[in-house]
């Protein structure tokens, strides 16, 4: 999901036991463009505190993908960018594809390291079309997922997918078919037969704060292995249950550790050790 609306960020950090402030953390999903250079400073900041050691930003559209990459440029321990185009959107005319195409390709041919993200498909416009009668055409869409996963694949790069419920198959699918070897489709959720599909094919799945309060969420960590999953905020999405009014943080994903942790009856440093390096195999990242 994305969201556009900002709050103000409120007082305190997630916290858990004092002995576990060494286990580093990774925030694997935020819009990191939607909050204000104050608030950035800010929530970096808070990070470290937390134990945090990078943010996965990724993009929505050409000039969001710009402006990752000057945050990227301004906090390169600690930003990792990826770029795209985010599907709950209107496709885009064809000539604003190809310059974000060409952009990406002259980012790899410059040696700089990012991922292709937020790209996938429209699940929410398309139920609420088809819910209020209103036609909806998937098809552009299917075919835009396809250049980006083509392109994922011709650059050996990692590719951030909006894909959930029956989407996720669809997209699951797609990368599939072009050879992408590294998928991760954030905040998802989805019935048994994509569950399986997606680990069959060993493809990453994020968690996000939700994990607190959603049976739903707790049920799909129960299953998934850990072996196959980070954490998220995709922040500045606001949360409900003890988040309810609060700033959507990276230091968040504490949190998120906590409550796998809980799930699986493992310690909280096993579960944040083992996210860490599924996010640092992902994406590359340095510890």
């Amino acid at each position: 999901m994305t969201c556009f609306k900002i709050i103000r960020i409120r007082e305190g950090v997630p916290q858990v036991p004092e002995n576990n402030r060494q286990s580093w953390i990774v925030d694997a999903h935020i819009h990191f463009v939607q909050y204000s250079r104050e608030d950035k400073e800010l929530l970096l900041e808070r990070f470290a505190e937390a134990g945090g050691r990078t943010v996965v930003a990724v993009s929505t559209d050409l000039a969001s993908s710009q402006e990752t990459r000057e945050l990227a440029s301004r906090y390169p321990k600690q930003v990792h960018p990826a770029y795209g185009y985010h599907p709950e959107q209107p496709v885009p005319p064809e000539a604003e594809i190809e310059r974000l195409l060409q952009w990406i390709r002259e980012r790899h041919q410059a040696g700089e390291r990012f991922a292709i993200g937020e790209v996938g498909l429209p699940y929410y416009n398309r139920t609420d079309a088809e819910a209020n009668g209103r036609p909806f055409d998937e098809t552009p869409y299917l075919s835009l997922l396809g250049r980006f996963a083509a392109l994922a694949a011709e650059l050996d790069l990692p590719i951030v997918l909006h894909a959930i419920y029956e989407d996720g198959g669809k997209a699951c699918e797609i990368v599939q078919k072009h050879g992408v070897q590294k998928a991760h489709f954030h905040w998802f959720k989805g019935g048994q037969a994509v569950v399986k599909r997606l680990m069959d094919a060993g493809y990453m799945i994020s968690i996000s704060p939700d994990v607190a309060y959603e049976p739903e969420i707790r049920e799909l960590v129960r299953q998934y292995p850990l072996e196959l999953m980070m954490s998220e905020t995709d922040g500045p999405w606001p949360f409900e249950g003890k988040y309810k009014g609060q700033q959507t943080e990276p230091a968040m994903v504490r949190d998120v550790v906590a409550e796998i942790a809980e799930i699986k009856n493992l310690s909280y440093e096993i579960v944040a050790d083992a996210l860490f390096r599924n996010a640092s195999r992902m994406y590359g990242l340095k510890g």
